[in-house]
């Protein structure tokens, strides 16, 4: 029998020139939307894109990514101002003219539609007033990702795959989802402002800057780096560690057979390896490379290390796990792609459909009349947060949970996170101060900025009573998420089975790393290895050198993922009344993200691979030394008029003469000549003469900026990005909000900073639970409850 998509009613109208609308629009149409594409005459862009530089053979078909993005969807070229009749959602880059003041005028008074825009910058702040020409590449060096990845004094590194583009449209469908609940349950259309920049700095190297607003000022902040270890060369390929913790690390010594390191405490610590990085990195190669993959793998996972193959475009789909969860699936071209990276016995996603010709769908939408039922008219609800009401019980650690549950909470779901007193959030003791600091545990980085808005509960889970503290609160719960590994909810009693029984209307998301079955299903993994396996590293790094992970992006984009999936289960309960459980797999929502190289070598024999700081659609693009200390920009040409400018600029009339360089492909063949060339001009420049220069040439360019100097980004500043934060022990400080705007919420998305440990356990357990002074004492007594990790 077929079951119900989540989206099965949504009428979603999309404008795209790029990634990132073109994403936000899958992801509905992948929950069951009805999508229509709305393109120019000449067609999407994106239709002639290719990111290996593969053209279609015949007129009317489309490349692989554009295929990956659209199928399933119908496109119009004319006959369009009807479809904004009745359309509930409405996703547009800006492209084609397709401005929010362009799609508002074709609406109805009243409308009740949500109309997402997705913009480099956003709608206003003085880049996007100014109108700065940017492609992923400069904003990732504007966002703190391109300086903080590589060795100081060596020339920093891009990440490869455009992932900054996905990321903006991840964010726009959780918006747009949850804008979607508020519409319904107001009456009330609502706007929602993306940017891409800010995306970025989330996600992408940004947040480190929080650390600059610390009481210290950010000292201690490490340089340009890569991690130790990371992806080093087998006997038969390559394997990818990650090391998070001091016993990870520990662990990867005895691994390796260098046991007598264990109480190195100079090699423990991350500078101390970056100082002996040499010795480090030998000790590791000549032990991994009379190795072979499989072997390493096995050896690593039995000691819980974090430990992958490095998935290659042509090997991917090849990975045993991947292959015995059936991750990939074929599409309409008989290519294969990954599915969608949640699932649930509770309802249906959509598979890969037909890739929609240009206009092929000309004459033949139109939106069948429905009935409405009046939304009630109540002021308090119409100003509350598109997700208020909902209450979601977080048991969720390290990035990839948290962020997810801070995002619910934002929108305004009420979302009490659960931590035990043995093992708090690691994130807790990460990037924070000394144990010698008091209440050093308070002072982690990513905790301070992934926990925003929630209140904290501590339950010692190993204990029984604690279990039945937490039934009896997942009994008053709209939601339960969580992201262990399988096997730790199984051991705590806590599985889908005891939720249902002690809740019936609840939802339970669980975000394995791997899943919650296949060969990998109990291996710990975290976003660096997510990174390795799902093909992102391999389009990450200098041509000639070994993969670089993006470094932790997939945490959000799993986050990300799993908070979409959440409102989709809510609007599937809306209609059945019974909770379900949803299976939001890390890697897979990774997979998606990185499909692209999989697709040219699935669809077109041809294998993408990392090309340092140059990629398509850009020529020349790259990073330039500028005059100062470890000074560099960023610059992109991206489109043959900006070229002549660019070549006089350079005091070289020769280059812009030359036939041979006045398109991009001849640019890109020429590309060490005309890198040596912009670095000549650019090492007698000072940074930002450079980049006033090469905009005021019409070049695409940016300073590439060390994440702290984004706390005083005109940009940010302008648009409020930067929350403040009254945190009880480290004072005030600046963090990050999210990266989109509601028309319908004007005050900061955040309005309480990330909890103590235990800082709400008598607010919870007496004013949600109901619970007398002598019951919590004795719960305090029997350290199933505090106010301080176990141990300490």
């Amino acid at each position: 029998m077929t079951q119900r998509t989540p989206y099965a009613e949504l009428r979603v109208l999309e404008i795209s020139a790029g990634i990132a609308a073109s994403y936000c629009g899958k992801m509905f149409a992948d929950a069951g939307a009805e999508v229509v594409k709305i393109e120019p005459p000449e067609g999407d862009p994106m239709r002639r894109w290719s990111v290996s530089g593969f053209r279609p053979a015949a007129d009317g078909e489309s490349g692989a990514l554009f295929g990956y993005l659209n199928a399933g969807k119908k496109s119009v070229l004319s006959g369009t101002t009807e479809l904004f009749s009745d359309v509930d959602l409405v996703v547009t880059d800006g492209s084609a003219g397709w401005d929010v003041d362009a799609v508002r005028r074709l609406l109805p008074p009243g409308s009740t539609t949500v109309v997402v825009s997705i913009t480099p910058f956003g709608l206003d702040g003085p880049y996007a007033e100014a109108g700065l020409p940017v492609n992923e590449f400069v904003l990732q060096a504007m966002c703190g990702s391109i300086g903080g990845r590589g060795w100081p004094g060596e020339m920093p590194l891009q990440a490869g795959g455009r992932i900054g583009e996905w990321v903006a449209g991840s964010y726009a469908a959780v918006a747009a989802a949850a804008a979607l609940r508020r519409s319904r349950r107001t009456g009330q259309g609502d706007v929602v402002d993306v940017s891409t920049f800010e995306a970025m700095v989330i996600t992408m190297g940004g947040l480190s800057a929080v650390a600059a607003g610390l009481p210290d000022g950010g000292q201690g902040l490490p340089p340009r780096n890569l991690e130790l270890p990371s992806i080093v060369p087998t006997a038969d390929g390559l394997v990818g560690f990650c090391t998070i913790t001091a016993q990870q690390f520990a662990d990867f010594l005895v691994l390796i057979d260098r046991a007598d390191l264990v109480e190195d405490a100079d090699l423990a610590s991350f500078a101390g390896r970056l100082r002996r990085r040499e010795e480090f990195a030998e000790m590791v190669a000549s032990w991994a490379a009379t190795r072979t993959t499989a072997e390493i793998v096995e050896f690593a996972s039995a000691l819980r290390i974090p430990v992958a193959p490095i998935g290659t475009p042509t090997t991917i789909t090849e990975i045993d796990h991947f292959r015995e969860r059936g991750v990939f699936v074929k599409n309409a071209s008989g290519s294969l792609q990954p599915r969608v990276p949640y699932r649930s016995g509770a309802f249906d996603t959509v598979g890969p459909g037909e890739v929609p010709a240009p206009g092929a769908h000309d004459g033949q939408v139109s939106w069948p009349a429905r009935d409405r039922a009046p939304a009630a008219e109540n002021a308090a609800d119409a100003s509350a947060r598109p997700l208020a009401g909902l209450r979601v019980v977080d048991f969720t650690a390290f990035w990839a949970g948290p962020s997810a549950t801070q995002t619910l909470a934002a929108l305004g779901a009420e979302v009490i996170k659960v931590e035990g007193l043995r093992r708090p959030d690691g994130m807790r003791f990460s990037g924070g101060r000394p144990p010698t600091v008091d209440q050093w545990w308070e002072w982690g980085l990513f905790f301070l900025c992934n926990n925003s808005d929630k209140l904290d509960l501590t339950l010692e889970l190993s204990l029984p009573q604690a279990r039945e503290v937490a039934l009896r609160l997942i009994s008053t719960a709209d939601m339960v998420i969580e992201n262990f590994s399988p096997r730790v909810m199984g051991n705590l009693g806590l599985e889908w089975d005891a939720v249902r029984a002690a809740n019936p209307r609840a939802t339970m998301i669980r975000m394995p790393a791997f899943g919650l079955d296949g060969p990998w299903r109990d291996r710990v993994g975290f976003a660096q290895t997510m990174e390795q396996a799902s093909g992102m590293a391999w389009m990450t790094g200098a041509a000639d050198g070994p993969p670089l992970i993006p470094r932790g992006v997939c945490d959000p984009l799993a986050g990300l993922h799993a908070a979409f999936a959440s409102i989709a289960a809510f609007e599937v309960r809306d209609t059945t009344g019974a909770g379900m459980q949803v299976e939001s797999t890390m890697v897979e929502a990774a997979l998606n993200v990185a499909a692209e190289a999989l697709l040219e070598a699935s669809a077109n024999g041809r294998e993408p691979r990392r090309d340092g700081n140059r990629g398509p659609g850009a020529g020349p693009q790259g990073v330039y030394r500028c005059a100062g200390d470890d000074e560099w920009v960023a610059l992109a040409v991206l489109g043959d008029d900006a070229w002549p400018a660019l070549a006089r600029l350079l005091g070289r009339d020769d280059l812009a003469d030359r036939a041979d360089l006045a398109h991009e492909p001849g640019r890109r063949a020429a590309g060490d000549e005309l890198d040596e060339a912009i670095g000549s001009w650019s090492a007698r420049v000072d940074v930002g003469d450079a980049v006033n220069r090469l905009r005021a040439a019409g070049v695409a360019a940016a300073r590439v900026s060390p994440a702290a100097d984004l706390l005083t980004d005109a940009q940010l500043t302008a648009r409020g990005f930067w929350e403040p934060s009254a945190h009880p022990t480290t004072g005030e400080f600046l963090t990050a909000g999210l990266p989109f705007r509601l028309a319908s919420v004007t005050e900061p998305w955040f309005r309480t900073p990330a909890p103590l440990l235990g800082q709400h356990n008598e607010e919870i357990l007496t004013g949600i639970l109901g619970m007398s002074e002598d019951e919590i004492r004795v719960l305090a007594e029997e350290k199933v409850i505090g106010t301080r990790p176990a141990g300490l």
